[in-house]
């Protein structure tokens, strides 16, 4: 949902793209809740919003996998587990950033 193109999309659209049949009025009343937590972006087009994603879905992944190993009891378990149930093509991209030079933080 909002990701890829970084265009805005109406809140039929959005409807359109989620698995199921959800209603219009709950999928935008979650897109004004996002946008009141500063995760979506909206612009008034004619009488109705249009939302886009305001945030980098990856540093929200990555930000959700630091919180939970922030609280773990065994952040090593945690850690242990997470790299041996990744596939061969993510330990392999895992493996490439490790090896890799710092990325600089943004």
């Amino acid at each position: 949902m909002l990701a890829g193109s970084g265009d805005f999309m109406s809140t039929s659209q959005v409807c359109s793209e989620l698995d199921g049949d959800p209603a219009y009025t709950t999928v935008n009343t979650v897109l004004h809740r996002l946008h009141d937590k500063g995760m979506v972006e909206r612009r008034l087009r004619g009488r109705a919003f249009v939302h886009r994603l305001a945030v980098d879905e990856s540093g929200l992944a990555a930000e959700r996998m630091f919180g939970h190993l922030r609280v773990a009891n065994d952040p090593s378990s945690v850690l242990n587990q997470f790299v041996h149930g990744l596939s061969e093509s993510e330990a392999a991209a895992l493996r490439a950033i490790l090896d890799g030079p710092p990325e600089e933080a943004t």
